[in-house]
C-alpha cells in the first residue's frame, strides 16, 4: 500500500503537490486559524484527492475540533477523522491523537507529566501506525533553541513499537528517522516561516495478501 503523509499545511494545501497513492494521512494543523470555514474548505480539497483512504487528525491550530467537535467532524465528510481511537484499514491498525505538551494557549494542549501521559497510555500495543500531532522527545523535534518533543510520548512509542510513528507540529524537524524498529516521520509541509516548501512523505506499507 502506498501511503502519502502530510502535516502542518496551515490552509496552504493547494500549494502542495500531493502524489497519488492508496492512503492519504494528515497529521494535523490543516488550518491556519482553526475556523469551521477553513475545515469546510479543506474538506472540499480532500474530496479532490484520488486516494481511496484519507485519515485526518487535528493539531493545535485546528480550534474547531476542540471547541465544537461534533460540528467540525460533521463537515469533514471526505475523510476519516481519528480522535484518541483506533481504526483498521485493510488490516492496518491506525491510532490517532491530537494532543501535545502545553504550548502557549493553543488547542489540544496538556501539561507534561501525568496529564498527557494518561492520553498516551490509551495507545494499544497492537498499533501498526501511530499518528500524533506532536513529536516524541529527541526525534525530529528540534527547534532553533531546543528539543521540545514529549518524553512520555517517546516512552509510549517504546512500549507500543508501531511500525510507523507519523507527526508534525515542529516545522523545523521535517524528515524521517528509522530507529529501534520504528520509522519516525515528521511530515510538516510548512517550514518555520510557514512556507509550504516541504514535499509530502511517501512510503510503501507491506500488507498481508
Amino acid at each position: 500500500m502506498k501511503i502519502i503523509v502530510c502535516s502542518d499545511t496551515h490552509g496552504l494545501h493547494d500549494k502542495i503537490d500531493v502524489p497519488p497513492g492508496d492512503m492519504y494521512i494528515h497529521a494535523g494543523d490543516m488550518t491556519g486559524r482553526g475556523s469551521l470555514d477553513e475545515i469546510i474548505e479543506f474538506n472540499h480539497y480532500v474530496g479532490t484527492l484520488p486516494h481511496r483512504h484519507k485519515i485526518i487528525i487535528a493539531g493545535n491550530h485546528d480550534w474547531a475540533f476542540e471547541q465544537t467537535p461534533d460540528h467540525a467532524r460533521s463537515v469533514l465528510t471526505n475523510a476519516t477523522y481519528v480522535f484518541d481511537e483506533t481504526i483498521e484499514v485493510e488490516g492496518i491498525k491506525i491510532y490517532g491523537s491530537p494532543w501535545q505538551p502545553e504550548f502557549f494557549s493553543w488547542a489540544f494542549n496538556l501539561r507534561r507529566g501525568e496529564e498527557i501521559r494518561r492520553k498516551w497510555d490509551l495507545i494499544p500495543e497492537t498499533t501498526d501506525i501511530l499518528i500524533t500531532h506532536g513529536p516524541p522527545f529527541g526525534i525530529c523535534d528540534r527547534t532553533r533553541f531546543d528539543r521540545v518533543g514529549c518524553r512520555d510520548l517517546r516512552a509510549a512509542v517504546t512500549r507500543v513499537k508501531p511500525k510507523y510513528h507519523i507527526f508534525g507540529h515542529i516545522h523545523e524537524g521535517y524528515g524521517m528517522v528509522d530507529m529501534d524498529d520504528v520509522v519516525f516521520i515528521n511530515a510538516s509541509n510548512c517550514n518555520e516561516h510557514y512556507e509550504p516548501i516541504n514535499p509530502p512523505v511517501c512510503f510503501e506499507y507491506a500488507t498481508a495478501d
